[in-house]
């Protein structure tokens, strides 16, 4: 395998408003005209996603995690797509989608709580319109596409309040079964969803370009809808290409395959040792990428902050890795019977037996029978 394979470059193609140095760019078919307020609260989203990362990457070093799916690098493609979604629009995870929990309003400590075993999801799909994670690769994006059908079939699509599914996924599912089933149905029955493929241009050990001899982006050709490559380094041009996408499957236009380049600066998990694959420059030439600190210089430069909103900001973060890590060591081990609910919505006589049979073996701990 060549480590050689992987690019800190993305063409002419990409669609970029804010350049590694700050500098704000335009582009004719993508644009956003954000308040100062708007800019702000999007820097602070980042900043507060990576937080949360940094926490729950150390105490799962700490041994308080079984493990973490960190999303170091990938920030701004899931605030910027996150935050460019309607309430009502529906997102279908995979397991590193922690900036995009953020923004559906999912508390991070839900999201540690499934990672320690505490839980088995832990939040209300419907009530968050995120759902669970999914550890199957590309599985959700079937989901997605069955849900955005039933959007159509329940005549929500058109109007002035329609609604749009939106699936996460990365560069390695591209190449799954499920993923190309779920294109092939959008496409097919014109499905208001919107795939969003984070390439951060590692399957694990696998480099994207040992997967595919084109762009991602382009792949959506083939299946006849739209593909746009994005960079996904920078958080107003995920937000403005997320915000058309989802917008065409709400007015009835069909599904859109947004390809977000970015890079994964850390490990695939917490299981994971990036050095034995792959090659120390690459990640130092991404770091001058860091989607953080170019929206920090844009604000800068546009003087839309002071030293007054970062101290602030500083000490929102404290507090909440502060409460993170208090909420974590004190979480409550989980009732073991849990694990039969919410199976499904009327349960069946084959899982009330279990259930049963479950309990009993628990009882012989208790007796002391083994």
């Amino acid at each position: 395998m060549s480590v050689a394979a992987t690019s800190t470059t993305a063409g002419a193609e990409l669609v970029q408003l804010l350049t590694p140095e700050g500098e704000r760019v335009h582009h004719p078919d993508y644009d956003v005209d954000l308040t100062d307020e708007e800019y702000r609260h999007l820097y602070r989203d980042l900043v507060l996603v990576r937080r949360i990362d940094v926490e729950a990457t150390a105490l799962q070093r700490q041994g308080e995690l079984g493990l973490w799916a960190a999303l170091l690098g990938q920030e701004a493609a899931q605030v910027g797509s996150g935050r460019a979604m309607r309430p009502r629009d529906f997102a279908f995870p995979t397991y590193r989608e922690h900036g995009v929990a953020w923004c559906k309003g999912v508390d991070p400590l839900t999201l540690l709580g499934l990672f320690r075993g505490a839980s088995n999801g832990g939040w209300d799909p419907q009530e968050k319109r995120f759902n669970l994670y999914s550890i199957v690769i590309g599985s959700q994006t079937l989901h997605a596409t069955g849900y955005a059908m039933g959007i159509t079939k329940d005549g929500a699509v058109g109007g002035a309040d329609g609604e749009a599914a939106i699936a996460y996924f990365g560069d390695g599912a591209s190449s799954q079964g499920d993923v190309n089933e779920a294109f092939v149905w959008a496409s097919v029955y014109n499905a208001p969803v919107v795939f969003f493929c984070q390439n951060n241009q590692w399957g694990i050990s696998t480099p994207t370009t040992s997967q595919s001899r084109i762009p991602l982006y382009k792949r959506a050709e083939g299946f006849g809808f739209p593909g746009v490559r994005v960079d996904g380094n920078d958080v107003l041009a995920s937000y403005a290409v997320t915000r058309k996408a989802l917008d065409a499957a709400r007015s009835g236009q069909g599904p859109t395959l947004v390809e977000a380049f970015t890079y994964r600066m850390g490990a695939h998990t917490t299981s994971d040792d990036p050095t034995r694959y792959r090659l120390a420059s690459d990640l130092e030439a991404w770091k001058l990428k860091d989607p953080l600190e170019r929206m920090k210089s844009f604000l800068y430069k546009s003087q839309l902050v002071d030293s007054a909103f970062f101290a602030q900001l500083d000490s929102d973060a404290d507090a909440l890795a502060a409460r993170i890590r208090k909420g974590c060591l004190e979480m409550p081990d989980p009732e073991p019977l849990s694990i039969f609910d919410d199976v499904y919505v009327e349960t069946t006589p084959l899982l009330e037996e279990q259930r049963e049979t479950f309990r009993a073996y628990l009882s012989g701990f208790a007796e002391g029978e083994r």
